[in-house]
This record gives C-alpha cells, structure tokens and sequence, in this order.
C-alpha cells in the first residue's frame, strides 16, 4: 500500500513529541498485525515492512496449502491456492501481499487504539529516561495548581509532580505561577508512567546551587567537603581548595557577594554560612563554629570527637538556638562537638590549652 500522508504523519509525529520513528513504526507494526488477526484468527505468518523511500507499507502472509479446505488459521486449500499461483502443490508455503484497507471497521479501530496507547507509553518511556538522568540534580520548576496539603509542580514533558506545602521553606512564594528550584530525590516508572519525587528541603539542594554559581567547583579547584542544613532558616558548607592561589570561601562567595547572593534568592532567604574546610581538626572545628569565638579545643582524631571551650558569654551563641550552630557545625565538619564555658571546664577539672598561646 502506498501512503505518502501516513509517512508525513509520521515524520510530524515524530518531531513534535520528540519520539524516534522506528519505535512508532513498531507500534504501528503491532497495530496492523493485530488488525489482521482480528480478520484471519492468527497473526504468526504475518509480518509488516514499511519502506520510507517509496512511502510503501507492505503486509505480507504466508499460508501452508492443503489438499481440501483449510481449517486451520494460516492454511490455504490447493483449489484456492491454484488461483493465485497455478504451479502450487500441497505442502508447499505461499507468500500473498495482504490489502489493509480491506480488515474493516473493527480492526482498524483495533489497530489505532494499540497506535495511540503504544504512542503515550512511548512518551512516558521518554520522560522517564529525561528525568532518570536527573536523578540527584537540580530543577526548575512552576507552580501550576495548590490545595490545603499540596502544591503542584510543571516539571517539563508533560510531567507534574506534587509537593507536600509542609516541605515547602517557610519563605517560599506558594502562589500559582511561582518557580521553584527543587532537587530531584528518586524517579520510579509506575503503571501511570513516570513519577518524580522531589525536594526543597534536601541539603544537596544548597550543593547544588552553589556549583550552579561557581566555575571553581565545576572545574575541580573547589571542592565542598560537607554541608549541613536546617531548611529554610541555616546551612553550613565547608569548602576546600586543590589550588593554594584561590580562596575556596572567597569563589563561593563571589565579589562583594554576588554569587552566594544568587543562592540566597533561591532560597527566599536562607542563611549559609560558608567556611574553609582543613585537614587540621583544631583549624577545622574553630572555622565550622564561626561566628563564635573559641578559647580552646581538645581533639580526639581515633574518635573524631572534640571539646570546644569558650567564654562563659559566649556559650550560648556558640551552641546557637536550639544548638543549631553545634549541631550544623558537627555535621558539616564530620566530628562530633562538645561545647563547655570556662567555667564548666574548671568545676569538671578538664584541663585545656588557650588557642591565643599557641600556634593552631
């Protein structure tokens, strides 16, 4: 059968939902030998070619003659079989050109539902593969629709995926149309096709940002050797340079801010606190406790656990509200942290060595 429109349809198909054609034509293959089957009961001695270069699409059978009538699907009688092909004896297998537009109404039907849910199974094949190699990447997203407990998210290729308002930053803009970045946790290919699940409270969301803004990171000069976050209000990240010539806090930061700043406004707000990562536990400890000011530090490197003292008056700052600023500081860092004032120290007989007389 030739057919110049089915070929120009199928190119149009193709390139508007970015679907290759030979995946198409295998559908379409699997449609026409289902309408066949309909008409002839089998579809085993069938086989479907199409020929792009001659616009053709050519249905081929192939029946086992026998002496008197066929009664089984894919045979022929030798009287039938005289008709088309005079040299034909029984056993013999005969090849007959099939016309399509005579399988009628019920198989045609047939033949363009399996076409259209072979052609979305496509698309969702597709979409999942997109999103598969997102995996543990950074989006942007819009907010399309929101109830009481959801916000829905347009995550591109006809994909929308929901996320709880309680994993929302207490800043973020929940309004219809609003983008939000997220971080892409897991994608799963379900009976309803792909699902994305993702986050805006994930910590490697802030990861991502930041090597979003920095080239350094991109390119191997700087590195992000931990990162802790309370969402939406503080997150610590120590960062390490390979290059002695480039300040790992400063690449981050960007002149006068401008490039953290750019993860803040993605962030609607949330404080980071970038500091130098180092392999000395002292100089690590006192740079991921900043702003406080520490007195002394007693390491254990087998234990990776450490005591900070510092001023009675700065104990609290130095454990934060609700020891946020411990608790960050300890994970970023990857030691655990045990802070005491002066006077703690002294009434539990721990003796420590000031920072201030000796080199750290």
């Amino acid at each position: 059968m030739i057919s110049k429109d089915f070929f120009k349809a199928l190119d149009l198909i193709a390139l508007e939902k970015g679907l290759e054609k030979e995946k198409i034509l295998e559908i379409m293959g699997r449609g026409i030998l289902n309408a066949y089957k309909k008409v002839h009961n089998t579809s085993e001695n069938a086989r479907i070619d199409f020929n792009e270069e001659k616009n053709e699409i050519m249905l081929s059978a192939d029946y086992l003659v026998v002496e008197e009538e066929a009664l089984n699907p894919g045979e022929i009688s030798l009287a039938e079989a005289k008709k088309k092909r005079k040299s034909a004896k029984i056993g013999d297998v005969i090849t007959f050109k099939e016309k399509i537009k005579d399988f009628g109404r019920i198989a045609a039907s047939s033949a363009k539902q399996i076409l259209t849910q072979g052609l979305k199974q496509l698309e969702r094949e597709k979409a999942y593969d997109i999103f598969k190699e997102k995996e543990n990447e950074m989006i942007t997203t819009e907010i399309v629709s929101i109830n009481k407990d959801f916000v829905t998210l347009d995550l591109g290729q006809n994909l929308e995926t929901s996320l709880p308002r309680k994993e929302l930053l207490k800043s973020d803009d929940a309004s219809i149309s609003a983008r939000l970045k997220v971080y892409i946790t897991k994608v799963e290919m379900t009976t309803k096709g792909p699902k994305v699940f993702v986050s805006r409270t994930d910590k490697n969301l802030v990861k991502r940002l930041i090597e979003q803004v920095c080239p350094e990171i991109s390119d191997g000069t700087v590195e992000i050797m931990g990162i802790a976050r309370d969402p939406g209000d503080r997150s610590k990240v120590a960062v390490y340079s390979h290059d002695e010539n480039v300040d790992p806090v400063g690449a981050v930061v960007g002149y006068k801010g401008s490039r953290i700043l750019e993860v803040l406004e993605a962030l609607q707000g949330e404080r980071i606190d970038i500091y130098r990562w180092s392999s000395k536990p002292v100089e690590l400890i006192t740079s991921a406790l900043e702003p406080a000011k520490i007195i002394a530090i007693n390491p254990d490197k087998k234990k990776k656990q450490a005591l900070v003292i510092v001023k009675d008056k700065d104990l609290t700052a130095a454990i934060g509200v609700r020891g946020q600023n411990a608790k960050l500081a300890a994970q970023s860092s990857g030691w655990k942290i045990e802070i005491k004032s002066i006077t703690q120290a002294k009434e539990e007989g721990i003796r420590y060595r000031r920072l201030d007389s000796e080199k750290a």
